[in-house]
């Protein structure tokens, strides 16, 4: 079991960061029609929901919110399906007419984010996607590069970040874990 080095972000440190992202989005896109927001499973659909909350409290629009498991897009897992289930992708409206904006807990070997795009694609082209992310970590595998980013935090390979939402753990809190030795 992975130990608890430190607690880099407490909730009212996590909210702060979701409502700057949230004011960054807005800006950043003019206004927030024509936006869609996709959570990237598991805990990037949280987040998702709480950026999309921001904007209809900061401007007053109703943005949709679907959600993608990247599970079966992953280009590093030893089986491949041919043709992923279209229910890994959930999203309410019709990609095409829409600045799609991917949100994801951490961003580290940016392979996620990669079969996230691709997932996406799979139901059509939108105008723009964009990446907003809570953490980014650093250590980039592939050349993709987060749009909105609540807190950069330089790690190294044996850490582990781990974002905690009420949703799935009860708390919200961002944390630095050490891998176990053994």
């Amino acid at each position: 079991m992975p130990t608890v080095k430190s607690e880099l972000m407490d909730e009212a440190a996590v909210r702060r960061s979701l409502a700057r992202m949230t004011h960054e989005i807005i800006e950043k896109n003019k206004g927030a029609e024509r936006l869609c927001l996709v959570g990237i499973r598991r805990r990037g659909l949280p987040l998702a929901e709480h950026l999309a909350a921001n904007i209809l409290r900061f401007e007053g629009v109703r943005v949709p919110v679907g959600s993608v498991d990247v599970t079966l897009y992953r280009d590093d897992l030893t089986e491949r399906v041919d043709m992923p289930e279209a229910a890994a992708v959930q999203i309410p409206v019709d990609v095409k007419a829409y600045t799609v904006i991917l949100v994801d807990d951490v961003i580290y070997t940016g392979r996620t984010a990669r079969a996230a795009i691709e997932a996406v694609f799979s139901r059509g082209r939108p105008s723009v996607i964009q990446l907003a992310v809570l953490i980014d970590r650093g250590h980039r595998e592939l050349p993709i590069r987060p749009d909105f980013v609540g807190k950069n935090i330089p790690t190294s390979g044996d850490e582990i970040v781990s974002v905690l939402t009420d949703e799935f753990d009860g708390m919200t809190a961002v944390r630095i874990l050490a891998k176990d030795k053994g």
